[in-house]
């Protein structure tokens, strides 16, 4: 295993616990949308991948506005990962950590909030609406999904964290460290 591949063990902790909260507590049986949703959280363990994005200085861009330069900048498949981006990072920090948000800056908390999943469901629109040359791992009717269920997949991502903080910590550091 290479240093940039997540390990075994916490792709198959992150599966079993998107399956079951998404389809045993939320209902939602949708295959496509909740492997996509466990691969979210295997790709973003790492912060390289949270913040892949690069101005043309080569620099991280951690900002949505920013991002959101950046995509509207591209073309074509270029624009739709930028934009694909777009609605991960915004769907992870809204669903794992929505306490980070409230350090945004000019927005008082639910505008804040609101508005950024608004960027969020945008980009996944956007992301989903252009035809990618390439063979691509996530088809648009997925992002499409993501973004008519952002809200749902923000809460089911908030519920994931509360079911891995209920387990032992030392089962999930040794997942972490392995």
């Amino acid at each position: 295993m290479t240093n940039r591949e997540t390990p075994m063990t916490l792709r198959r902790f992150f599966s079993g616990l998107t399956e079951y909260t998404f389809q045993s507590r939320l209902g939602v049986v949708d295959p496509p949308l909740v492997d996509y949703i466990s691969d979210l959280l295997s790709r973003f363990v790492r912060n390289d991948s949270i913040y892949r994005i690069r101005n043309l200085t080569g620099r991280p861009v951690a900002e949505v506005g920013e991002m959101l330069a950046e995509a509207e900048a591209r073309l074509g498949d270029a624009r739709r990962q930028v934009h694909r981006h777009i609605g991960d990072f915004t769907l992870f920090w809204a669903g794992i950590y929505p306490e980070c948000l409230r350090r945004l800056r000019g927005l008082v908390e639910m505008d804040r909030y609101n508005d950024y999943c608004a960027h969020g469901k945008r980009s996944y629109r956007i992301a989903s609406s252009i035809d990618t040359e390439q063979v691509e791992e996530t088809p648009g009717d997925v992002l499409e999904r993501l973004s008519d269920q952002f809200e749902l997949c923000a809460y089911g991502l908030r519920e994931i964290r509360r079911e891995w903080e209920r387990r032992d910590d030392d089962e999930v550091r040794s997942l972490l460290i392995n």
